[in-house]
């Protein structure tokens, strides 16, 4: 049963502290990095046979799979898959940069070029779940960014195909190419490439701790998005949220992973004991019951606050990767929200409608980095190059003030360097 924690009587570590993994997987990874970097395709067929019980002959998906993949799909899916993808493309438009160019001053341009990455790696995840709404909310920004290609692994099943729901969103998305393969040597493959799978820029995408632990040890060798953990979701709510709703928001995110995170906290109490008996109702109802009951006992907490400011401060504090407001007037409290994933507005706004339909992205920080990072978005898929032009009497203008500037940090090579030209 989900605990509940008034918050001005408990210690602070009982209201802030988080389900941490007790996996050491470092080596692990690491030991498949060295192989895969070493044998190339011959590890990944090892590992898919050894993991996924696939023996496969190639890795690459063919236009003839994805399409007999699509016609396995039934038609409302699909499309339910263009209409999301079309709420996809309609947010993440909004988010292009433009380069921009100054030239203002006699003889002096500069500027920036937005650039994209040339090609985009995206993971996603097989195992107990497939979730073809990854696919399209980590390809769709990078095709909005102009990445020249796409390409996407994810785990085949132990006849060596790729779930059809994953290749059907793959399709819609724009993914140029797809790879039967998962992991950390999916990771691996994507960072330093094989003999099949190329070399990308970026890598994006959830999965497991040892997806996670692969995307930071390849960091460096490639960008990465983001090191996620399991799955959060907090509600900040007032008494008048009704707590089947409530309930069933929380179970949204609790049936995930086991180490996922379900946190109510509320200025009521009568809400978070009606709360605490609905979740028993619901939880024996949903398909994955087990994981559910899991998250809720071990890692889900109900917090009441002593009126719905403290409730707000609670949230910045925790940073959830989704925010939930069921409040009345939910944009009187936007602006006092600092820290969140991503904030789902009013008792009408279920954290469900943006992991596949709204149009924000879906890729959000965990674990308390929504205090420092961002959502998945084009910028992900671009970089930033900028450039200078002097004239020669633009640069005698400032030649001396560089010099001085040099010659206080002892670097006199660079000081010659901008007078030099100021002396022939």
């Amino acid at each position: 049963m989900i605990k509940i924690l008034k918050y001005s009587e408990v210690e602070s570590n009982e209201i802030f502290s988080r389900a941490e993994s007790s996996m050491n997987v470092e080596e692990i990874v690491a030991d498949i990095i060295y192989n895969v970097r070493k044998n190339g395709d011959k590890a990944l067929f090892e590992y898919c046979e050894k993991f996924d019980k696939a023996k496969l002959d190639t890795l690459l998906v063919s236009e003839d799979e994805i399409n007999e993949a699509v016609s396995l799909v039934e038609p409302k899916f699909l499309e339910v898959l263009e209409k999301a993808a079309k709420n996809i493309r309609k947010f993440h438009k909004k988010q292009v940069r433009n380069s921009f160019i100054i030239n203002d001053e006699n003889g002096i341009v500069i500027g920036q070029k937005v650039i994209p990455v040339d090609r985009a790696g995206l993971y996603v995840p097989g195992g107990t779940a497939a979730y073809p709404s990854t696919v399209l909310m980590d390809s769709i920004p990078a095709k909005i960014a102009g990445c020249k290609e796409v390409v996407m692994v994810t785990p085949p099943n132990k006849e060596g195909k790729v779930n059809p729901v994953i290749l059907a969103a793959a399709k819609v998305a724009g993914v140029d190419k797809i790879f039967k393969v998962g992991g950390a040597q999916a990771v691996t493959a994507l960072a330093y490439g094989t003999e099949s799978v190329p070399k990308v820029d970026k890598i994006v995408g959830p999965g497991n701790a040892f997806v996670a632990e692969a995307k930071k040890q390849v960091f460096g060798q490639v960008s990465i998005d983001m090191i996620a953990g399991p799955s959060e979701i907090l509600i900040v709510s007032d008494g008048k949220t009704n707590p089947k709703h409530a309930a069933a928001d929380l179970l949204s995110q609790a049936e995930h992973d086991k180490m996922a995170s379900a946190v109510l906290v509320t200025d009521s109490m009568d809400l978070a004991l009606n709360v605490q008996k609905e979740l028993e109702v619901q939880i024996p109802q949903l398909l994955r019951a087990e994981i559910a009951r899991e998250s809720i006992d071990n890692n889900g907490k109900i917090i009441v606050a002593d009126d719905l400011s403290q409730a707000i401060e609670i949230s910045n504090e925790i940073a959830p990767e989704h925010l939930e407001l069921c409040v009345d007037n939910p944009f009187d409290y936007l602006d006092s929200i600092r820290h969140a994933g991503s904030i789902f507005m009013g008792r009408n706004c279920p954290e469900a409608l943006g992991d596949y339909f709204a149009g924000p992205n879906h890729t959000l920080p965990t674990s308390g980095t929504a205090k420092f990072s961002s959502p998945l978005s084009v910028d992900d898929f671009v970089k930033k190059t900028q450039y200078t032009y002097y004239t020669k009497d633009a640069l005698k203008k400032v030649a001396e003030d560089v010099a001085f500037f040099a010659t206080k940090e002892g670097l006199t090579a660079h000081a010659k360097s901008a007078v030099i030209r100021t002396e022939e």
